[in-house]
């Protein structure tokens, strides 16, 4: 166990103070940074959603690391794979769902 994290009875990890500081710093920089670009409005809307939606994927990463202390240590690694297996039946759920959409609609034009 290193001095970082401190574990319970149950074995379940809990952050340190400056691991949950440095946590959400960088969360108040990657909210502050596409707000400040849509409000300024000077880049491209092309940008902007690139800018967006790239700093929220790290965002969630820095979320999961930060606040829900996933990593690929021994401890934690069932909960990595019960996040994977959650993530995967979304997006087949999502997915699907848009295909399912996206055929109606086609065969709802043709007559």
């Amino acid at each position: 166990m290193s001095h970082s994290t401190a574990t319970d009875h149950n074995g379940a990890s809990h952050g340190s103070f400056k691991s949950y500081m440095i946590g959400f710093i960088l969360s108040v920089i990657l909210t502050v940074i596409p707000f400040w670009m849509v409000m300024d409005g000077s880049a491209s809307h092309g940008t902007i959603l690139a800018t967006v939606v790239g700093l929220a994927v790290v965002q969630i990463l820095v979320h999961l690391v930060y606040f829900l202390h996933m990593n690929t240590s021994s401890e934690e690694r069932w909960n990595l794979v019960a996040f994977i297996f959650t993530i995967l039946i979304i997006a087949i759920v999502v997915v699907g769902s848009l295909w399912i959409m996206y055929n109606l609609n086609i065969n709802m034009m043709v007559h």
